[in-house]
């Protein structure tokens, strides 16, 4: 028999307005209907309503991880400093890392991701290939010090996360195990009724080689991601690469000085020489560990930096300031061009092409220079694709539009590869009696925000609107307030109960039938059974909270529609 929930006796206290911090339409409705509750910035408390999604998307999360032979663990969220030293990520992570001392004065971390423990958990435990391959799993509340969490659960400090460990002897097996989460997180996301799109992505400080995002489109996302208008391409921006077009270098003139005074940006450049910006060669000054290196991008693009960091990372790569040009003859302020860079290195975006010309800095004041052509003039230390991807791009697979999105990141998969392995020396004994260094994937889930993601794609103006799988309950029954109404919702939730579903009701006395009907909307749960002015018949109204259709049904009726 399944339980039961009498409103009158749940603690659940519904908003008419929205919250006045709330910028997102899950961060609106979870507080309104009283599933979460805001403790401090980016840290929730869950009401008994958001206890029971939470713990349904973490039922489907572990009945597919384990379909897949996945174990589940649980690991310590306090963790030493040691092994994140081993890693190098105790710094890597920077500011994000919750970092505190004990009374002995010992570092400890709160964590953000577990591969070390797990690393080390598996040289523990597993010594010969026999043991292997293996995949752990974990759900657990991990910490990151967020510079600015807002938009409720979808961005907090703490917040809870399937994080899944693959540990295989060869590539091929890390390749098989990448596969069988790839389709575990597709029967994950079906199941709980969230529409996603599987794109390539970066890395990160996460390491590894392959690595794909799975995102929930959603006009409160944070991610951007594209997609291709004619083929099945789709990456986060980040990830977005473009095919190199060489030019023929002679078909270009030799470098030709111009004088360009007052011209040190780009608009002020295009508009003295009346050129479009495309054809000008912007180039940007960072710091790459302390060490200035230029980047070159075309003169109507912005570097995205959020990308070149990624391809630098771990390095720390800031802006120049005025005083890193102080002793520098050779860099001019306004007017760089990459001839003639000899102590700086060069980084450029691949659509600066081998055999493209330019109209770029001279190196010196008031002075460009046009003609200076990639890979005769001057040459590129490293191609790294670091523009910030506008709509219309060319797709790198059929060179069609690229179409931009908005989604919310719920999932993501590394292959890691043998970075942890090296770090904690993680060797079993092989086959032939030999060492074998083990290698490693890693695969997230956001458990929480997944909630976040669902509330964003499937609500509407009345409130939230759950899918069955994930919802509080299967069916809310509304007694429209007379004693014989409420009598009848009371007996059918008992035989609703007695089918087997998960029963809501709404029995609160002194509560207009209005409340309970929009508190029912709120809340969201996928089918709404009223008991109103026809109850001395035997007769209620069901209603779908997704398509609105309603019709009116004997209590035997109801009760056979709703078991089936």
């Amino acid at each position: 028999m399944a339980q039961v929930q009498r409103m009158s006796r749940l603690m659940v206290k519904t908003l008419r307005d929205d919250p006045a911090d709330a910028e997102t339409l899950s961060h609106k409705l979870l507080v309104r209907a009283g599933y979460v509750r805001r403790n401090a910035a980016g840290i929730w408390s869950w009401l008994p309503l958001g206890m029971k999604v939470l713990e349904n998307v973490s039922r489907v999360v572990r009945e597919e991880m384990d379909a897949i032979g996945a174990q589940e663990v649980l690991l310590p969220a306090l963790l030493p400093k040691e092994p994140y030293e081993a890693t190098g990520r105790w710094e890597e992570y920077g500011a994000e890392l919750f970092r505190l001392k004990d009374r002995k004065g010992g570092d400890y971390l709160l964590g953000p991701t577990h591969e070390e423990i797990f690393t080390q958990l598996v040289k523990d435990q597993c010594t010969s290939y026999k043991d292997l391959p293996v995949i752990l799993y974990q759900i657990q509340t991990k910490y990151r010090d967020e510079a600015r969490p807002r938009s409720g659960i979808l961005r907090g400090r703490e917040f809870q996360m399937k994080d899944s460990y693959s540990f295989d002897t060869t590539d091929e097996g890390l390749a098989e195990s990448y596969a069988l989460h790839r389709q575990a997180y597709i029967n994950i996301f079906d199941r709980l009724g969230l529409r996603h799109k599987i794109v390539s992505a970066v890395s990160g400080a996460m390491g590894g080689s392959a690595s794909e995002e799975f995102l929930a489109p959603a006009a409160a996302g944070e991610d951007t991601f594209v997609s291709c208008s004619n083929c099945d391409y789709a990456a986060n921006t980040e990830a977005v690469t473009f095919r190199q077009q060489p030019e023929d270098p002679t078909a270009h003139g030799p470098v030709e000085e111009l004088d360009t005074p007052d011209t040190p940006t780009i608009e002020t450049l295009a508009a003295h020489l009346d050129v479009p910006a495309s054809r000008t060669l912007k180039n940007l000054l960072v710091k790459v560990d302390g060490e200035i290196v230029a980047v070159g991008v075309p003169g109507d693009r912005e570097v995205d930096m959020g990308k070149l960091e990624d391809h630098l990372a771990p390095a720390t790569v800031e802006l120049v300031t005025a005083e890193d040009f102080e002793g520098r003859d050779d860099l001019v302020r306004g007017y760089v061009g990459p001839q003639g860079l000899d102590k700086v290195r060069y980084i450029a975006d691949p659509r600066v092409s081998p055999g493209t010309a330019w109209i770029t800095g001279a190196n010196k004041p008031d002075t460009h220079a046009k003609n200076v052509v990639a890979g005769r003039d001057f040459e590129v230390d490293q191609y790294l694709d670091v523009v910030v991807v506008e709509e219309g791009d060319p797709c790198p697979n059929c060179g069609s539009d690229l179409e931009i999105g908005r989604a919310i990141e719920i999932g993501h998969i590394f292959q890691l590869g043998r970075k942890y392995a090296d770090a904690f020396q993680l060797d079993v004994l092989g086959q032939n009696g030999k060492p074998v260094r083990v290698t490693m994937g890693s695969y997230g889930i956001g458990v929480s925000r997944a909630v976040a993601a669902l509330a964003e794609q499937h609500a509407d103006e009345q409130g939230l609107c759950w899918p069955r799988e994930i919802a509080p309950a299967d069916v809310h029954v509304v007694a429209a307030g007379k004693a014989l109404q409420t009598e009848l919702a009371l007996d059918v939730a008992g035989k609703l109960g007695e089918a087997g579903l998960r029963v809501l009701v709404d029995d609160r006395a002194g509560v207009s039938p209005g409340v309970k009907f929009t508190d029912a909307e709120l809340i969201g749960v996928p089918k709404i059974l009223v008991a109103g002015r026809r109850s001395a018949e035997g007769v209620v109204e069901l209603k779908d909270r997704r398509t609105g259709e309603r019709e009116e049904l004997t209590v035997d009726e109801a009760i056979a529609r709703l078991s089936a």
